[in-house]
């Protein structure tokens, strides 16, 4: 996670276990290895540059398949097959045998269903998190350990605005629902609300991405990163001083969010603690306590006052502000390791991820037990949820970033080929359901934010 120095030197590294295999030979028996002996003694003269250990290795598979062929004749020979017949076979076992083989190279040629849109190349450090506005006019939202946060047009990939009034890596990004408003946390033990004005350039034609599957893929080296030092950004308006302060933690701010209606925000701290402050008069109205190590993120339902922290502890907690004289909480543990988001859906759901590399779906009512539990191969970092398709976004340590239902079934993984994709660890999703284009972004610390295309009717079709 950031550190409020904004290095990006304790980023976690994704770790590829590789498979290493051997070949195994049947074991012969007496009669087998006294023909074996005929033949390397038959093959003593001749003159070869091979080593005797791979001559004998190619005798003993060459024997092998001599035996297959010799079976298969002396069958056809007492069920009184003809010659053409014992072709047949031989040339029917043989094109399965090949069959199966070139199969296994075949790429999946389903319809396309995930394209990478456009690329958001500025920053100088790795990207935490991304947000989409939720008024119009549609912009994305980046927050990095650069200590900036920027505003970007999503059609154009064009930088907007810069906001500089941080001094530690900015590792959260948050829109008010009603206004041109963001707010912002960073290690620099504050969060800030800010005023923004933008205005949209006109759009260029992109240049046509190739479509994919979302299965193929290419691995990169960590060298292949976005070319540039953040001079995307150079030229872009720059807001150093925000409208509102909110500061009373002690240790990184690592997340902030805007209870719904915009006039309270919430914050969680590396301090243990989370706040609930008063957007107008920036005033601390509450300090929720109760976890026992750093918080990592916090979440608000969008139409309820109910908020979700995460914790480095394995548990995230839910606390309710319906009721002004009652902050309840709710403790949810299920994860062996640090829970790194937890984000409310539709209902009375809550997702969360951790780096126990799963995923899991809540019943708010139910507490006991997930109702849904996905499996992966890496560590999970700040999930986002589709509302309306009831769609998981995971974003990995492995630079991968897959797709799943709310009830566990895997339904693509975001491709990774031709130099597209994430080149390192994928920190953060968000879907915008408003915009025509694209509906996906993600961002990572490779520098870069991408903007997706997800057909999800074909997504929900190939289900």
């Amino acid at each position: 996670m950031p550190t409020e120095s904004g290095s990006c030197a304790t980023a976690r590294q994704a770790k590829q276990k590789r498979k290493s295999h051997s070949l195994s030979i049947r074991r012969t028996n007496s009669s087998e290895q006294e023909r074996s002996g005929l033949q390397r003694e038959m093959l003593e003269g001749q003159d070869s540059k091979l080593p005797s250990s791979v001559r004998n290795t190619l005798l003993e598979l060459f024997g092998q398949i001599e035996r297959e062929f010799e079976n298969l004749y002396i069958e056809n020979l007492e069920s009184s097959h003809s010659t053409s017949q014992l072709s047949q076979k031989l040339k029917t076992t043989y094109k399965a045998s090949t069959s199966k083989i070139v199969s296994s190279f075949k790429t999946t040629t389903s319809r396309a269903i995930c394209q990478l849109v456009k690329e958001y190349i500025g920053h100088r450090d790795g990207i935490w998190d991304v947000s989409v506005t939720k008024t119009q006019p549609l912009v994305l939202g980046t927050a990095s350990a650069d200590h900036t946060a920027l505003l970007w047009s999503i059609e154009t990939g064009k930088c907007l605005v810069k906001y500089g009034g941080h001094a530690g890596s900015v590792n959260s990004i948050k829109f008010h629902p009603t206004e041109q408003v963001a707010l912002t946390a960073s290690g620099d033990q504050t969060a800030h609300i800010w005023r923004y004005m933008v205005q949209l350039p006109t759009p260029q034609p992109t240049a046509d991405c190739n479509q994919m599957s979302g299965e193929d893929e290419v691995e990169f080296s960590d060298k292949d990163e976005p070319e540039g030092d953040g001079d995307g950004s150079s030229d872009c308006p720059t807001i150093r001083a925000p409208l509102t302060f909110l500061k009373s933690h002690q240790g990184v701010v690592i997340a902030a969010d805007w209870l719904v209606g915009g006039k309270q925000a919430v914050t969680a701290s590396w301090d243990r603690t989370a706040n609930l402050y008063d957007v107008e008069t920036s005033e601390l109205v509450h300090s929720l306590t109760g976890h026992d190590q750093e918080l990592t993120h916090c979440c608000t339902h969008p139409t309820q006052r109910l908020v979700v922290t995460s914790s480095r502890d394995t548990t995230f907690r839910l606390w309710d502000f319906r009721d002004p004289s009652i902050h309840s909480v709710n403790v949810f543990q299920g994860h062996t390791d640090t829970v790194t988001s937890a984000v409310f859906t539709v209902g009375d759901n809550v997702v969360s991820g951790s780096d126990d590399r799963t995923v899991k779906v809540w019943d708010l009512k139910n507490m006991r037990s997930p109702i849904a539990t996905i499996r992966t191969d890496s560590a999970v970092n700040r999930i986002n949820v589709c509302v309306g398709q009831r769609i998981i976004a995971l974003p990995h340590d492995n630079r991968q970033v897959r797709l799943f239902d709310m009830s566990g079934v895997r339904l693509a993984r975001l491709p990774r080929s031709n130099r597209q994709g994430h080149r390192r660890m994928v920190c953060c999703s968000a879907w915008s359901e408003d915009h025509p284009i694209c509906n996906l972004f993600t961002c990572g610390f490779d520098r870069q934010a991408i903007g997706w295309n997800i057909n999800i009717p074909a997504l929900l079709q190939e289900k």
